[in-house]
């Protein structure tokens, strides 16, 4: 018998299948409990009536299924919605969905706070207290996908960005399962381009995320250059621009119209101006790729601006003359303080960052 209980939110199917051989039962068991815990939403071992009485008592020895709890909704008037989950340890972090016509798309987290300290990012500015546990990366899209009710169409996850609180390939070994889930036709059965993680570079795990799992890659750039880039995104100084953008054509190679998504905010008089731009496209020329730009959402104690309307306007035309596609991300939800950046949730900092933040502000 096994050791210590076990969440079974965090397992994926191979996984699953490796644990109900491990206690004498048939691989196909997997499949059943997954149906059961990602199409009808049970968290409750004795509503599994596809197995014995048996096996429901015994799995309820052995393992648990624990879904974070939500501590508060905050509905914003465009529709967006936010939700902080407790975690364990009496953490919580924030999990967002965005409607539009079309698709719904959620934004998850990977960590409790973030270690990469982006000199524009509210949740970096927080600091970091440890990575999330597989359980409690799926968990939030199960969270989430029973709170909306996926039978509504009108209110249907289609999308999942990993691009909330924390850098998802810094805690690589747990998100890799929750992919998994998330695009098993037994988990939540979502295309693969419709899963997009977003990275800072840390380029050897972009590697070896090609190697592991067909998904979407969107990559922080935010800067044209490396001097530049070193103070906005600090990992630069370790993976830079060349470095990465390898990285980034390695994983499009042999992939039929895939593009990366290159993530752009846009700080006044920082990295907004037309230099900037024409940078970024002759940087960017042989790259198979489209640009998201994101107005910078400003945040308490942080002195960066937004750009002006007519610099993002001026800075697109630049980009979409080279036929890069670029697109200007809509803000959404920033009156719930749920847009780009933004999230913060309530956690411990182990870092004391968020300490040297408020003495600077003070």
């Amino acid at each position: 018998m096994l050791d210590e209980k076990i969440n079974l939110l965090g397992l994926d199917r191979a996984a699953l299948e490796k644990l109900f051989t491990k206690i004498g039962e048939q691989k196909y068991r997997a499949a059943q409990f997954m149906k059961g815990l990602y199409h009808q939403y049970e968290s409750d071992f004795d509503n599994y009536t596809t197995f014995s009485k048996i096996l429901r008592t015994r799995m309820q020895e052995f393992s648990t299924l624990e879904v974070p709890t939500i501590v508060s909704k905050k509905t914003s008037k465009d529709g967006t919605i936010k939700w902080l989950l407790q975690m364990r340890e009496g953490n919580a972090i924030e999990t967002v969905y965005i409607p539009e016509k079309k698709r719904g798309t959620l934004c998850i987290s990977s960590q409790i706070g973030c270690s990469l300290n982006c000199s524009f990012c509210a949740t970096g500015a927080q600091g970091f207290n440890r990575h999330l546990t597989t359980a409690e990366i799926i968990g939030q899209v199960w969270v989430a996908a029973h709170e909306l009710g996926q039978s509504n169409k009108n209110r249907r996850i289609t999308n999942v960005v990993l691009m909330g609180m924390g850098e998802p390939l810094a805690n690589y070994k747990r998100v890799l399962p929750a992919l998994k889930i998330m695009l098993d036709d037994f988990g939540f059965g979502l295309a693969s381009r419709r899963v997009t993680v977003s990275t800072s570079g840390m380029v050897p795990l972009i590697y070896q995320l090609k190697e592991d799992i067909d998904v979407s890659l969107a990559v922080s750039l935010h800067a044209p250059y490396d001097l530049l880039r070193n103070t906005l995104v600090p990992l630069n100084k370790k993976y830079n621009i060349d470095t990465l953008l390898k990285a980034c054509m390695d994983y499009v190679k042999d992939k039929r119209k895939a593009k990366i998504t290159f993530e752009y905010t846009l700080i006044k008089d920082i990295n907004d101006k037309p230099e900037h731009a024409r940078a970024l496209i002759k940087l960017l020329a042989k790259v198979p790729c489209k640009i998201n730009l994101i107005p910078f959402n400003p945040f308490s104690g942080n002195s960066y601006e937004r750009s002006l309307p007519e610099s993002i306007e001026l800075f697109q035309n630049i980009c979409e003359k080279s036929r890069i596609v670029t697109t200007v991300r809509k803000t959404r939800g920033d009156d719930i303080d749920a847009a780009c950046g933004q999230l913060a949730g309530e956690f411990l900092d182990r870092t004391r960052r968020s300490n040297t933040i408020k003495m600077k502000v003070s």
